[in-house]
Formats: C-alpha cells, structure tokens, sequence
C-alpha cells in the first residue's frame, strides 16, 4: 500500500532528537505554556518574518482568535474561498459574522481576486484568502483590494507553511496569519496545534490573553476568553522539526517536478504549475482529470491512496444552506476532477515511478 502520507517515515528521520526532546519535557514536569513553547514562538515568528507569534490549540483557533481578536463580529461580512476546509467558514460563524463565498482561479485553485472585489459590500469587514495546497494566493491583487475598500485580509495558512511571494512568507503579509500544525501538514506535531502570526502589538497582545481564559495575569480575568493553548510536548515536537521545514519543503517539491516530468504531457491530465521550491510547498499534489474517477478507481485496485481535495464546495454544504443558491462555476467544474495523489517528503522514487506508470497507461 502506497499511502497518501508516511508520519512514521518522518519520526523515523529526526527519532533521537524528538525521543530527548519529549523526554526533556516529561522530566521537566512542566506541560502548558512552558519554555518550548516560548522559544517555538521566537523561533517561528523569527522564520516567517512576522513580530509576533502566538501558538494555539488548533489551526480552526487560530482563525477564530484572529477574527476574534481583530473585532470582527455579528453583522459583519467575510469574504472566504469556497473550495476549501470548513474551518475556515466554522471560524467566521463562531464570531457571528457571515462567510460571502466567491469562485477560484481554474489554474491556482485559489481565490479569484476579481470574484472577491465583485462581492464586497458596506458590511465586508474582511477577506481571507487560502493558500490551497501551498501554494500562495494572489496576495498582491488581494493587498491591493483590500487597502482600496480598507477590508482586513486574514491569511489561511493551514496549508503553506514556508511558502513565500517575492521573499515575503505566508503568514506575514497579511494582517494576521493563521497556521495549522495537525500531523499531515508540512510542519506538523502529534496531535493538534495551531499559531497566529500578526506585526500588530495590539492585535498579539489580545489573542495572548484570548488563547489563556482572557487572562493576563493568574486569576485576574480581563475578557471571557479561550482554553487554547498549544501544548509544551507539541512545542518541543515543533521546534525539532522547524530545522528541518525547508528541507520538507524542497523534498515535497522534488516529488512534485517528478509527477509533473511523467504526467504534464498527458492529454486527459492537468497538472500544477511547479513555480520554486519556495514559491510552493506542495502540501499536496493535485492535479485535473475528466476520467478523476476511473483514474482513483485504478490506483485504489493497484493499493495506491488518493484523495479529494475537496469533494463538495462550501457553499454546496448542509450546514451553509443559505448560500446554496449560489453559482460559483469553477470550483463547481473542479470537484468533479480534481484529485490528489500521495505526497510527503520520504516518498520513494520507485512508487512514484510505478503511480505514473498507472496513470501514464490510462492514457492509452
């Protein structure tokens, strides 16, 4: 079986050094908000090239505490992707406002900057951009929007850890950025963990207090606040591996140019612009296909995982039922055709060799 992501073959890499690192923290006896997790905020902020960095307990916090914390609530307007996880909607109803999905670009998957100037109102207070798949969204066009209407721009970055946009990193750009550190993802813990990125000291110092029961100080409490707090064993996890994120990255990038060196000729296949290896990390691989189906179907009966990224757009779901009356025609387009194949840094040559080799034999 060729799974869509090996976590052990990544354990197995830094062993030691995460095995004396956890150890370290068990013998420490000190589990919430410790040194690791102040020396993993320096360290992330001091990579991303952001002031501040705040770890949370889940990527969804971390949306919530940003919208939260930059006082979007009840009334306002967010403008969202439609094509992404719910989280990124969950965030914007758990502070009352409403998520306004738009369209996305056929070739990036991202937000559509047009669609997104097309549905600002006088209620808009926000747009959030995805950096689907990591790859960055339009950020320039969506900078340039967001200062014409004077809308915030919060950054999705669940999925674009170490990307960047003319050396500026995910995360910075914008006027928070909010990252998820679940297991699979390009810099990833065991379990949940999550962070907000911001060069705001007012906006930081809210969420500190947010993410902590609203207090500042033990046992005074200014706000009604949050228990969302990234643990001390996941920050030691995270430090381990934030050496070796950009060595991840360019690994994830080489298994990419190797499916797009067997696919991109392909008449039935489309496949993602490789850009750099900083431009995009490749969370995953997806590519285009009218037969997405048949193709899935052959790879599964040959024990090769994929997956679908996502089946149903946002505004297809039950649960914002509201906006079903929406036509977005290219994420709609995109559902039916677009799947995702088995990417994480230590994939063996030789299975992506025998995935195009299926895939490439389809085409004939």
């Amino acid at each position: 079986m060729i799974p869509m992501v090996d976590l052990k073959a990544q354990y197995a890499d830094l062993k030691s050094e995460i095995d004396q690192a956890v150890s370290e923290v068990l013998g420490s006896g000190q589990f919430i908000l410790g040194r690791n997790v102040e020396a993993f905020e320096k360290e992330v902020a001091d990579y991303l090239g952001c002031q501040f960095a705040i770890s949370c307990n889940s990527g969804t916090d971390a949306l919530h505490l940003a919208l939260r914390g930059l006082g979007i609530s009840k009334g306002d307007e967010v403008i969202t992707s439609t094509f992404t996880f719910i989280a990124t909607a969950e965030a914007i109803t758990y502070v009352g406002a409403k998520p306004v999905f738009v369209d996305i670009e056929p070739d990036t998957f991202n937000l559509d900057p047009a669609a997104v100037e097309s549905a600002i109102t006088p209620a808009t207070r926000a747009i959030i951009p995805v950096h689907l798949y990591g790859r960055p969204a339009n950020m320039p066009a969506l900078q340039a929007i967001s200062k014409k209407h004077q809308v915030l721009l919060v950054e999705d970055c669940a999925q674009s850890f170490g990307a960047s946009i003319s050396g500026q990193k995910t995360g910075a750009i914008g006027d928070a950025g909010c990252f998820s550190f679940f297991p699979s993802k390009n810099l990833g813990c065991y379990g949940d963990g999550g962070l907000i990125t911001t060069n705001d000291q007012t906006l930081a110092e809210e969420i500190y207090i947010l993410r902590n029961h609203g207090s500042k100080k033990r046992y005074e409490h200014a706000i009604v606040g949050y228990n969302s707090r990234l643990d001390e064993l996941q920050a030691a996890i995270l430090r381990c591996k934030l050496k070796q994120i950009d060595r991840f990255n360019e690994a994830r990038w080489q298994v990419a140019a190797a499916y797009n060196d067997a696919l991109s000729s392909l008449k039935d296949v489309s496949t993602p612009t490789l850009l750099t290896p900083q431009a995009h990390v490749f969370h995953q691989y997806t590519l285009r296909s009218q037969s997405r189906d048949h193709l899935a179907e052959t790879l599964r009966q040959h024990q090769i995982a994929t997956a679908i990224y996502y089946p149903i757009p946002l505004h297809r779901q039950q649960a914002f039922s509201n906006a079903q009356g929406l036509h977005l025609p290219v994420a709609e387009q995109i559902v039916t055709e677009c799947l995702s194949l088995p990417i994480y840094p230590e994939l063996p040559r030789q299975d992506i060799d025998f995935i195009t080799h299926l895939i490439a034999n389809l085409q004939h």
